[in-house]
């Protein structure tokens, strides 16, 4: 069983990801935690080891159609070991709950800016 969802899990993420842009991590988080049982530090490790193949193939893809802009990719990716650094370190220290909370309110941020943006642009 927990292999069928693990796929089923990969498969909305990676779709959701291609599918309209955002990180596959707001399906793998909830979905680890919630169907695997899986704490939020695991889920969030895991999420983080997963995303590195979701972004791969996903910016092969947009490449193919002259979408990604390289300039901008090298520096994010020189950048963001660093944060990663930081982040593990501050996971480490707080507890799950603090986590789970934090977590739920950047999605609830995520979530009020699409609406808005989907709002501004049916006008």
């Amino acid at each position: 069983m927990d292999i069928v969802a693990a796929i089923l899990i990969g498969l909305a993420g990676g779709m959701l990801g291609g599918l309209v842009g955002v990180g596959g991590g707001v399906l793998f988080v909830p979905g680890l935690v919630l169907f695997l049982g899986l704490s939020q530090l695991d889920a969030v490790a895991t999420s983080l080891l997963a995303i590195v193949f979701v972004g791969a193939v996903g910016a092969w893809r947009q490449d193919s159609y002259g979408n990604v802009r390289w300039k901008d990719a090298l520096l994010l990716g020189l950048l963001s070991p660093i944060g990663v650094v930081v982040g593990v370190v501050v996971a480490n220290q707080i507890g799950e709950r603090p986590l789970e909370l934090s977590f739920a309110a950047v999605q609830l941020v995520f979530a009020a800016q699409l609406l808005r943006r989907t709002i501004d642009s049916a006008r």
